[in-house]
């Protein structure tokens, strides 16, 4: 079994295989003339975008920098947003729906370490997926963890820490994140109960 694939199944691999080595760095050339593209060159930025991830909905936009490590892994669904600084693991896949905004610095990993120092020296890793689903805005600083979904109509306040699964239609926020309050009538149409 290849290291690829024992990725791909969530168990533990050496992120320091040769051809994982050479996929991220293929990767981190096309981040690399992404995030040196001028804004102007929207249809190039597209192009890039549609080489590196898995699957780019429509009025999909990433402001720079941006960074990943396959890209490959990576499914956005249409009218997302993302702000600046935002770094995606996806050693994992990472799914994310329709309608989705993230604000700046925030981090989706999917990659997690042994705490077992000797598997950890030699390079072993493995990886959980990551969901995220429709209508969802993820404020600045946040994280989220691997292995967490994130249901739909959710607000993640900034600076928030996800190591758990967030139902739909709440707000949450935190560290550890944790719901807040769920969704009312107001936060949907605009008004602020």
């Amino acid at each position: 079994m290849t290291e690829k694939q024992k990725m791909y199944m969530g168990i533990l691999y050496r992120a320091d295989d040769e051809h994982l080595i050479a996929e991220r760095n293929y990767a981190k050339g096309i981040t690399r003339e992404y995030n040196q593209t001028h804004p102007d060159r929207e249809e190039d930025r597209k192009n890039l975008m549609g080489r590196l991830l898995g699957k780019v909905g429509e009025k999909a936009h990433i402001e720079t920098p941006f960074y990943c490590n396959y890209g490959y892994r990576i499914s956005i669904g249409k009218n997302f947003f993302s702000n600046f600084n935002v770094t995606i693991l996806d050693g994992g896949q990472v799914t994310i729906g329709d309608n989705v905004y993230i604000a700046p610095n925030v981090g989706i990993y999917t990659a997690q370490h042994p705490t077992d120092v000797r598997r950890r020296n030699l390079g072993y890793e493995w990886a959980l997926p990551v969901v995220i689903g429709d209508n969802v805005w993820i404020g600045g600083n946040a994280t989220i963890m691997p292995g967490v979904t994130v249901g739909s109509n959710v607000t993640i306040g900034a600076g928030s820490v996800v190591t758990k699964d967030i139902p739909d239609n709440v707000i949450a926020a935190g560290n550890p994140c944790r719901v807040i309050r769920e969704v009312k009538e107001g936060d949907i149409n605009g008004i602020i109960n």
